[in-house]
């Protein structure tokens, strides 16, 4: 019978294995300019803070020789630690070991590690670089991926996950960062897609790389998948870092608040053109707006006629939805539909008050948008903020027409705080599309046609331009100087500090989808 000594030191040479992994795979992935799965979560969590769960896990499988390749820890490192003295659970697949390949133990533990970050109330980090399933062990592996999927499912709007794509993350394991809240992911080094090039070329016969079928900028410009692109580990693991400081622990604990910084110097008058149809960018405009310019903008290269993201006003964090009048005018369209109402339901799920800048001239018009469904995914906007009950303030810029203004958050949809700048229109639609219908036939059989025309738009604009309909049918709170902007934000966040709303009682709504 071995003694305790003989245990204890056997314990120790398994230990050195799983730590040391295999030496060539992880040399790989160095000169790759890669760091190593250990190496990842040294990086990202403060100092000696990491303690490992179930490292000497491995493969129970005996098919196709995996008892000869089973290695501890199976190929993933999960445990907890902390992140800037906060607690976070986390998990980091190992390429060093059985190549990161996912097997029913390596499930097992990510479901583990999901679960217990959820009980605990404790955000959710996972490190993904795995070239997918181990297809050696049948049917137990997608047995215990389901139990990933499941976990990430329970765990949405209890704590925040994140995900971080740092290599391959390919099949139907893909769906797993999916699932979360933000997906980070590492240009040139990282793709995630369902269906690999190989299976491409059999079935369609066309060749592809890895990286156009599914890399960062895929993901990032066209499908929307990814909300951050870095441009190595070391910066992905700071974007972590400072992601999950305007983020709660969990939903049942406020936004973690920082000191008080004073905003960026600038100019907001000279950023903002009082002519409606010129363009600028808006995020020049957030970044006078918010302690010390810091905006950390989420998805910035998709949908570009919609910014969001995160920023603090006073010390404490707020989500920002603005329309960006550099693209399509800032007008509504599929895509800045979806990306908008994901953002402003995190926010809602998470007690982060919502900020959002108006200055849309309506849905994006034409039969491409009609047949991509601008009907039930602009409704996702609509629905979004009816249903959020964290703290919301509006300001109208310069215009808000037709359903797109109801779109992007008025008083009847929610708004708590609204407020407008002077020389704001508001209108069922602008004015020349307006005139044309309202006054169609009385151009037509004008003397001058283009004189009648310029009058009646002049007409218009007196009317529906400026503040005063707005403030005398209650439209909004009040008018206020564009100077006096972040000072009206952090007076009202400060008055929405306790706000409680009641909903009637209900499983859950059911969204547009």
């Amino acid at each position: 019978m071995p003694t305790r000594e003989d245990l204890l030191k056997k314990l120790a040479e398994i230990k050195k294995r799983a730590l040391e992994g295999e030496p060539k795979a992880a040399e790989k992935q160095r000169s790759e300019g890669k760091l190593t799965a250990r190496e990842r979560i040294e990086r990202l969590l403060d100092p000696g803070s990491f303690v490992e769960e179930f490292m000497l896990a491995e493969t129970q499988s005996r098919d196709f020789g995996m008892e000869e390749k089973k290695q501890p820890t199976d190929g993933v490192v999960a445990g907890y630690g902390k992140i800037a003295g906060r607690p976070v659970y986390l998990f980091a697949q190992d390429r060093s070991i059985l190549a990161g390949t996912v097997g029913s133990a390596h499930a097992e533990k990510i479901a583990y590690v999901i679960q217990a970050a959820r009980n605990l109330g404790l955000p959710l980090i996972g490190l993904y670089d795995s070239p997918g399933a181990r297809i050696q062990e049948g049917l137990s592996v997608t047995t215990a991926i389901g139990k990933i999927f499941f976990e990430n499912s329970i765990a949405s709007g209890v704590i925040p996950q994140i995900s971080a794509i740092m290599g391959p993350c390919i099949g139907v394991a893909s769906y797993s960062p999916a699932l979360t809240d933000f997906v980070i992911m590492v240009q040139g080094s990282s793709q995630m897609f369902i269906t690999g090039p190989a299976v491409i070329k059999e079935v369609l016969g066309e060749q592809i790389s890895m990286e156009e079928l599914g890399g960062g900028k895929v993901h990032s410009e066209v499908s929307g998948v990814a909300d951050l692109i870095v441009r190595n580990d070391a910066e992905c693991l700071a974007t972590i870092r400072r992601l999950l400081g305007f983020l709660p622990s969990s939903y049942d604990s406020a936004p973690p608040r920082a000191d008080p910084q004073p905003p960026r110097a600038g100019n907001i008058e000279a950023i903002v053109p009082e002519d409606i149809r010129k363009a600028y960018d808006v995020i020049k405009l957030i970044k006078t707006l918010v302690d010390d310019g810091d905006f950390l903008e989420l998805k910035a290269k998709f949908a570009r006629n919609l910014v969001i993201g995160f920023a603090r006003l006073d010390g404490s964090p707020v989500g920002f939805v603005a329309n960006q009048p550099m693209f399509l005018a800032g007008s509504l369209d599929v895509d800045a539909s979806d990306k908008g109402a994901r953002f402003i339901r995190f926010c809602d799920a998470f007690n982060i008050p919502v900020v959002t800048l108006v200055d849309v001239p309506g849905f994006f018009p034409g039969k491409q948008q009609e047949e991509k469904g601008i009907i039930r995914h602009g409704a996702k906007l609509l629905y979004a903020y009816a249903e959020a009950t964290t703290p919301k303030i509006t300001i109208f810029l310069r215009k808000g027409y037709g359903g797109a203004k109801q779109a992007m958050c008025t008083r009847e949809m929610g708004a708590d705080q609204l407020f407008v700048w002077p020389g704001v229109e508001l209108a069922v639609m602008g004015g020349g599309g307006a005139v044309n219908v309202l006054y169609r036939k009385e151009i037509e059989q004008s003397d001058d046609p283009e004189r009648t025309r310029r009058e009646k738009m002049e007409e218009y604009a007196a009317r529906f331009s400026g503040p005063f309909e707005a403030l005398s049918k209650q439209f909004a709170q009040g008018v206020i100087h564009p100077a006096e902007t972040r000072q009206r934000l952090i007076q009202a966040l400060e008055i929405l500090k306790g706000k409680k709303e009641a909903r009637p009682r209900k499983k859950h709504g059911v969204m547009p989808v």
